[in-house]
């Protein structure tokens, strides 16, 4: 008994024939039996890449997730400081150079580790002058500890704002230095740094806000 392709017809051998009758569910020649598996191949490429938004790996989208949520802690760092008539300047090379983080994206050295590690912020206390350099980070976490910074961070006078869903918390580097962290259960409030003279009432209002844009991070 003859066996042929049931795709271009060929004739086949039995041998071919139980296999692809085995593996396929149909009489294939060798040859549609790899075009078969290329057209498989296809179909996973494009269902992995709608499982993943915009077609991004997942590596892709937690960074621009991460990148997102980053930036709306700082807005509102921002904009909290100016509430109470702080002087605010931007600081970080993303800022003065639009997209430079982009650019960055997996690249390593000396240089890009640098322009990773600037402060967001430089700010003005108006009632005393002093100026602060200060880095806002997200954590869902709300943690934060010495082990989290990139090695050899230069900035030691540098204030850590990290925000979360229900806090906005505050820490030195020199008190990370010495073992101290921010967690869930830490009194280490924004609201009592004097070295800001934050109004507390303005704080709330704005946890409030942290509370409302993370809620269903």
């Amino acid at each position: 008994m003859k066996h042929y392709c049931e795709q271009c017809k060929v004739e086949i051998s039995k041998k071919v024939y139980d296999y692809s009758k085995k593996n396929y569910g149909k009489a294939l020649c060798r040859k549609c039996q790899k075009d078969s598996n290329l057209t498989l191949d296809n179909k996973k490429k494009d269902l992995k890449k709608k499982e993943e938004p915009n077609g991004l790996s997942k590596k892709e989208s937690f960074f621009t997730e991460s990148m997102i949520k980053g930036r709306i802690a700082e807005t509102l760092i921002e904009e909290l400081f100016l509430r109470l008539n702080y002087n605010v300047f931007r600081y970080g090379m993303e800022n003065t150079v639009p997209g430079i983080m982009n650019l960055l994206k997996g690249v390593r050295g000396d240089v890009a580790n640098d322009i990773r590690r600037m402060p967001d912020f430089v700010v003005q206390n108006p009632n005393t002058n002093k100026v602060y350099f200060v880095e806002v980070k997200f954590r869902t976490s709300e943690e934060f500890k010495f082990k989290d910074l990139p090695k050899n961070y230069p900035y030691e006078n540098c204030y850590f704002i990290i925000v979360s869903k229900k806090h906005i918390k505050c820490i030195t580097y020199e008190e990370l230095k010495e073992g101290k962290e921010v967690s869930p259960k830490s009194q280490n409030y924004l609201g009592k740094r004097k070295e800001f003279e934050l109004e507390k009432e303005v704080i709330i209002e704005f946890c409030n806000f942290a509370v409302k844009f993370f809620e269903n991070v």
